[in-house]
């Protein structure tokens, strides 16, 4: 029964630390919306790489594709 009454106290007072702290941090809006911008620039980057990198490859006299 000690053990029930020590968990239910120590239970109870974290409840109330975790009530009373009104600062919890920053939500998670901003930050998933700075991840979607940096996917999207990283998109973005990546796609200027393969189209510079296909016309540089073209631009090869007698260019013809691995098979």
């Amino acid at each position: 029964m000690h053990l029930y009454a020590y968990l239910h106290a120590a239970l109870s007072s974290r409840l109330a630390e975790l009530r009373r702290d009104t600062e919890r941090g920053d939500s998670p809006v901003p930050t998933a919306v700075i991840i979607f911008g940096l996917v999207a620039v990283a998109m973005a980057v990546t796609a200027l790489a393969l189209t510079k990198a296909n016309d540089w490859m073209n631009a090869i006299p007698n260019h013809t594709d691995p098979k």
